[in-house]
């Protein structure tokens, strides 16, 4: 996983996201959980994209079983994560609401993120 990642580096979707700046493999628990942070802070308003996908599966054999037999089961599935990469996306809210939202979202998460928000993006006034 060296260098930095060759796509999934900008903004596709929403105004405001989280970018990592580190490598890491991240779970699907890990993922949900910053999911689930991310809904309950924006109260179900706005949008949420999840821009990585746990692929890889990671096998594990059980405790005190003796060397040989082949490989263990499947023990859970990992997305793996380069430098620079969009992990969640937002749009549909304040940027004070969408900045706390994703900060609590990158406190579950094993990587180092920055808060990045769109070039052209403009705050409305309702």
């Amino acid at each position: 996983m060296k260098g930095n990642t060759k796509r999934g580096a900008e903004l596709s979707f929403g105004s405001f996201g989280i970018k990592t700046l580190e490598e890491a493999w991240i779970t699907g628990r890990q993922i949900e959980a910053a999911r689930q942070a991310v809904s309950r802070h924006m109260k179900r308003e706005g949008q949420i994209w999840i821009r990585i996908f746990p692929d890889k599966p990671v096998t594990k054999k059980p405790a005190e079983v003796r060397m040989g037999k082949g490989k263990g089961a499947p023990e859970y599935f990992v997305a793996r994560i380069s430098p620079g990469r969009i992990l969640f996306e937002a749009e549909g809210v304040s940027l004070e609401v969408a900045k706390e939202a994703l900060r609590l979202a990158a406190q579950k998460l094993p990587v180092a993120t920055r808060f990045v928000v769109r070039r052209d993006y403009v705050e409305e006034s309702i």
